[in-house]
Parts: structure tokens; sequence; C-alpha cells
């Protein structure tokens, strides 16, 4: 059976007919992952009757790659025996993200069903802050003597390696390589390099990349080890924390699930709020315009730059904080580096803003109708609107850069500097600047 017939109406058809025996040959075919997206797609009772059918150990490896959704759907589907085998037979470091992510009740009844070494194990992970290294790693490790030959560290592998996620921190190409007769710490080069369980999982993601390993031991707090942390749950991670920071970026607070899955309900009370927030920052833009109500009254022609000027500012603080927000978060500016980040900020700033403003003046003095739109005055017009951009890109540029780094000194996210943010935070400057240069340049003429 192909791959293509069986993510089509074949399942089903073979459920219906009871075809029980070749429908599960036709899955051990396939890889957990696999099995795991066709599972997806599929009702959530129909996957509960497939799921019966597998062995024990094939069907927890396809468990582990599910999407949580559909894992507590099928936890609630299947019999207690069959949940505790599933469970039992999860790699400590999934089952511990599928318990966390459970309403309490719901935990402590799936904790009971575990065999009492596991059970050790799970409460034992749970018992570590959550987003720490500890929740994410796995017991599971095989650990050898530095005085052992090559030829008994392989035995050893053999020996006790077939349940274990990870091999602890050597190259088995290296050990193949090896004279077996020879030592093992002929190959040891001294350098130590461990996460420490209570640490954030971001520390955890950064020293992967930095390392450039595919497993990283942990350590307690007396530095004994307790486990090991793998790559492919740093990568886990690392997309998490990404999509965390684009939602704040994008004024929504960050969403438990995936897009399709939130209710929307929550969607709207997730969104809702920070556009609460930035509607009543945009008031004291009304509140800045009608301050300056009777230079409005005098030169109405003003009001046409307004939209123009605001969004400058917003889009260039906007730029400013994306590109500090992401340098933050890999490590390629730090707190320290503020003075040189004000000093780039504010050479760019002023030549963004300068050359705004040319463009902006370009378009007024050389329109074709200037007099008939901006009157006699149009050369200061276009002066006031280009100068008033150099200052308010400029602005909009240092509130973006500078604002992530102050939060990241207060403790507070940088990524809650988010783009509208920012860009309602310069509307109202945006207004003030404006309306002053305008004044100046102006007076007598048109003011």
């Amino acid at each position: 059976m192909t791959f293509g017939k069986l993510v089509g109406p074949d399942i089903a058809e073979m459920i219906a007919n009871r075809e029980f025996t070749g429908l599960r040959a036709a899955l051990r075919r396939l890889t957990p992952v696999t099995v795991a997206e066709i599972f997806a797609d599929m009702p959530p009772e129909e996957v509960a009757v497939v799921f019966r059918l597998l062995p024990r150990e094939f069907a927890a490896d396809i468990f582990e790659y599910m999407p949580f959704e559909l894992q507590e759907q099928l936890l609630k589907g299947l019999g207690n025996e069959q949940v505790a085998a599933v469970l039992n037979a999860m790699a400590p470091d999934d089952r511990t993200a599928l318990l966390e992510e459970l309403p309490a009740a719901a935990t402590k009844r799936l904790l009971a069903l575990l065999s009492p070494e596991e059970r050790t194990i799970a409460t034992d992970l749970l018992g570590y802050p959550p987003k720490s290294v500890g929740r994410i790693m796995t017991p599971d490790h095989v650990s050898v003597a530095a005085d052992w030959t090559v030829a008994q560290v392989m035995e050893h592998i053999r020996r006790v390696g077939h349940d274990k996620e990870t091999l602890d921190d050597i190259r088995l190409r290296e050990l193949v390589l090896m004279d077996p007769g020879a030592p093992l710490s002929e190959k040891m080069d001294r350098q130590y390099f461990a996460l420490r369980a209570d640490q954030d999982q971001e520390i955890a993601v950064k020293e992967f990349q930095r390392l450039d390993r595919v497993a990283l031991p942990v350590v307690d707090s007396q530095g004994v080890l307790v486990g090991m942390v793998t790559v492919d749950d740093v990568l886990d991670i690392a997309q998490e924390e990404v999509t965390e920071d684009i939602q704040k970026m994008a004024a929504v607070q960050t969403l438990e699930a995936p897009y399709m899955d939130v209710s929307l309900r929550t969607m709207i009370r997730k969104r809702a709020i920070w556009l609460s927030v930035l509607l009543f920052g945009e008031m004291f833009t009304t509140s800045a315009m009608l301050y300056f109500e009777d230079a409005l009254a005098k030169a109405v022609v003003l009001m046409l730059f307004v939209p123009l000027i605001i969004s400058s500012g917003g889009n260039s603080g906007s730029q400013a904080t994306s590109l500090i927000v992401r340098s933050l978060a890999v490590g390629e500016v730090a707190l320290h580096d503020w003075w040189r980040i004000f000093r780039r900020e504010l050479a760019s700033g002023f030549a963004l803003g300068a050359v705004l403003g040319l463009i902006a003046l370009a378009r007024v003095v050389f329109w074709p109708w200037r007099m008939e739109q901006y009157g006699e005055h149009y050369v200061l017009i276009g002066l006031t609107v280009a100068a008033a951009l150099v200052g308010v890109v400029l602005y909009g540029t240092l509130v973006g850069s500078m604002l992530p780094l102050i939060l990241r000194k207060l403790g507070l996210d940088p990524a809650v500097a988010s783009a509208p943010f920012v860009a309602t935070l310069v509307d109202v400057t945006g207004i003030i600047i404006y309306f002053t240069v305008a004044m100046l340049v102006l007076k007598g003429t048109l003011l």
C-alpha cells in the first residue's frame, strides 16, 4: 500500500471492513512522524480505533509526534491500561511537555497510571520551574568512565543503550574509528559544557547555537549530572520563543495554541487588550491636534501632510524596534552596547529623515498644481514638511531603538516594545514636532 493511498479514504474503509491486520501492517511500514501526520487529518474517534491496533512502543513513538490537542483527545478515548502503556513508554521530556499542558486534575490522574519508577521521574521533572531546562531534559542517557577502553564503551552502549534517548556526549563516529583497546581518555578534550537544571530554556537555545552540539548534559545546583537535553527539544523551544516574540511585536498577547485551535473568544480577548491600549494612546494624538487648533484654522493646508508625517515616524520607529529586539534575542547586541546603538541610530535617523524630507520637498515644490493646492507660500510649506520629517523620523528611530533596551534593563521582555506601540508613541510626538516646526517656519506668512 502506498503512502498516497494511505492518506486517502483507505483507512476509514479498512476500519469499516475490519481489515485490521492489513491496516496494522501498512502503518508499521511508515515512520512514526508520518503516521502522526496522517492521524492529525483523521477524526479523533478513528484515531483511537487505529491506535489500539498498534504495538505499544510504536504507538508511544507516534504519540510523541502528535499535536497536543490530538494527544489530549486520544487520552480521553483510550482505556486506562492503554494510556498507562503509552505514557510509560514515552520519553520523559516529551511526557513532561504533555503533562504540564494538561489541567492539574488530569495530570494527577495520569501520574497515578505510571509505574512507580516512571512516576518518580515524571514528578521530579515537573518539580522544576516552568520554562526551565529541567522541564525539557531527559534522565535517560548512557554514561561511561574515562578509563574504559573503546571496546568496553561499545559493549556497555550495546547492553544498556537500547531504551536511552541520548548516548551521553560522545560522538559515536569517533568511537568506531578508534582502536578498540585504546582508553577513552585519549579522545577526551577535557572541555566540559553543561546546563543547569534551573536555568531558563532560552539559555539552552543559545548554548546549543554557540557550541554546535546535538546534546548537552544537565547538572543540579551541586554540579551532579541529572540528565541530558537534546537538540530536538531545543529546536521546539526556539520555535516557540520566536513565535511568542513575533506575536508580542504585533501587539498580540501570546497564543498558547496554534492559530486555528484558538477559540474566537480567546482570539478576540488576546487582541482586544492591546488594541484598547493603543486606542487610548492615539487619543493623545487628538489632544495634541486640538492644542494646535488655531494654527490649523489659519493654515488648513497643513492637515494634508499629517498622515505623511506621523506614518513616516511610526514606520521608522517600527523598523528600529524590530531590528533591536531581534538583535537582542540572538545575542548580537547587549545592554552595554546602548551608546553605540544610540550613535548608529542617531546617524541613521537623521539620514533617513533627510532622504524622506527631500522627497517630500520635491513633491511639493515641483507639483504641477502647487499654486492651486498649497498657495503662494508652497516653498515654505515644502520646507516645513521636510524639516518636520527629519525631526519625526529621527525621534522615531531613537525611541524605537532605545525602548527595547530600557525594557530589558527593567527585566521585561523587549518584544513588548511592539511596532504598533512604538508607532502610537511616535504619532503623538510627531504631531507636536510637525506643528512646532510649522509655527517657526511659517511665522509671519501663513501663521
